[in-house]
């Protein structure tokens, strides 16, 4: 179920385009696009690719920026951060740790408690609401 070992062709059959092209390929959905910016319910987000758990409801905030915002992952989400220095800037990129795909980006200006902004393609995110 990880994915690591799945071919660039049975993950486009698994995802869908917008999510393959973020997910698979590093791109960025718009901004102000994605169906779960405004998911307001009580659950958990997870890797679109291989249903990680990553993120819950209760770690999301409005940040403005136009894609889901979170200030602290789960614990134990095993997401990796790597120095991305794309597109004339210095970011830190955020990718899963079990099937490898890009989330987005990691900022140092966030709310308290961590003063993170975890800020994640919805794209690669699906989201099940708890019980």
């Amino acid at each position: 179920m990880g994915g690591r070992d799945k071919t660039n062709e049975q993950w486009r059959k698994q995802l869908s385009a917008e999510s393959y092209h973020v997910a698979r390929l590093g791109g960025t959905e718009p901004a102000f696009s994605g169906t779960l910016l405004n998911e307001d319910g009580i659950g958990t987000f997870a890797c679109i690719c291989c249903a990680l758990p990553l993120f819950r409801s209760d770690s999301k905030f409005e940040s403005g920026c136009g894609w889901p915002s979170f200030f602290e992952p789960l614990e134990g989400a095993n997401m990796v951060e790597i120095r991305d220095q794309s597109h004339g800037m210095v970011r830190v990129e955020v990718r899963c740790t079990r099937c490898d795909a890009h989330l987005g980006h990691v900022f140092p200006d966030g709310p308290k408690p961590t003063g993170l902004r975890y800020c994640i393609n919805s794209v690669c995110l699906s989201f099940e609401p708890n019980d």
